[in-house]
């Protein structure tokens, strides 16, 4: 019970932190949580690519860096969406990445979606709880303010990009949980290799 309270009042120091954004009078915003079956730095080496967001995010056709290194901030990507979507692309600057917070804050400077303004701050923190092989599972937090368009409202402004982000988030869940499972699979099979060898 006890460490289920220090997790609750970590989550909600992170929250305030990071999430809790000041929203102006044609803003919106809203923050999506989600628990991920992977080590935390799996997690954190994907999201972290600035340069390769269409890794995980399935709506993204490609990547073209605009500006900077493409993985140091300050640098400026475009974006092509694939067809059937809002817009065909957007251009976001990277204002924010620091690996030993495991955080990421991108805004949107550009593109055609309607998401004027839109600002996104992404944060991986370590889960109290375990798998049953004792893997600490990772806790990702994204949060965003966005312009609300004219002639939309907040409700609708928010549950398009909600949509997308919760997309976006079971995809990066299937892959790093797809890439763990993998290298268990891997390390179980060389121990075993191993472990008969010297048998021998």
């Amino acid at each position: 019970m006890l460490v289920h309270s220090e997790a609750a009042r970590t989550q909600a120091s992170i929250m305030k932190k990071y999430h809790s954004p000041t929203l102006s009078e044609n803003q919106c915003g809203s923050t999506q949580v989600r628990t991920i079956e992977a080590a935390l730095p799996l997690v954190w080496s994907i999201i972290k690519q600035f340069n390769n967001p269409q890794a995980y995010k399935a709506f993204i056709k490609s990547c073209t860096i605009l500006a900077g290194n493409g993985t140091g901030v300050g640098s400026v990507r475009e974006l092509e969406i694939v067809s059937g979507l809002a817009g065909k692309t957007i251009t976001e600057k990277l204002d924010d990445l620091d690996d030993d917070s495991c955080l990421m804050v991108v805004t949107r400077i550009g593109g055609d979606d309607r998401l004027d303004n839109y600002k996104s701050t992404t944060t991986l923190h370590e889960s109290e709880e375990e798998d049953e092989g004792g893997l600490k599972k990772t806790i990702l937090i994204e949060s965003y303010v966005v312009d609300i368009p004219s002639g939309s409202c907040p409700e609708d402004t928010c549950y398009f990009a909600d949509t997308v982000i919760g997309f976006n988030h079971r995809s990066l869940a299937k892959l790093s949980q797809d890439i763990h499972a993998c290298i268990t699979a891997l390390a179980s099979h060389t121990y075993s290799y191993f472990s008969s060898s010297s048998r021998r």
